[in-house]
């Protein structure tokens, strides 16, 4: 990795672990990799995180078919839920593939990423 991709990295990350909807494990695995950075357990912390996100980063119909559920109901309430449906919708006629909350779009750009930083 160079100083110019970690330095990128560092600042993604970052962000990530200030998302408010960036998951517990998420987190670890950002925080995992800020303290690895630079170190002989870089690598392996990237690989960590990028499994992590993979795991994590909401593919937007997944988002629709949860928000669309008695269960989204439930967790966001019926109005909040069905404003967040519409908007899903939205941005996946616009080509989108994955939620755009804080923590998705963050883990989509540390995504972009992971060919260039594992090789």
């Amino acid at each position: 990795m160079t100083q110019t991709q970690r330095d990128q990295l560092t600042q993604l990350v970052n962000q990530l672990l200030q998302a408010p909807s960036c998951c517990a494990e998420a987190k670890e695995a950002g925080q995992n990799w800020l303290t690895a950075a630079g170190t002989a357990g870089e690598q392996a912390a990237t690989q960590a995180l990028m499994a992590e996100l993979e795991e994590d980063i909401m593919p937007i119909e997944g988002l629709i078919a949860f928000v669309s559920s008695p269960a989204g109901a439930q967790v966001f309430g019926a109005e909040q839920a069905k404003a967040m449906e519409a908007h899903a919708r939205e941005i996946q006629a616009a080509g989108a593939k994955y939620c755009d909350c804080p923590a998705c779009a963050l883990s989509e750009k540390i995504l972009a990423m992971k060919a260039d930083l594992l090789g």
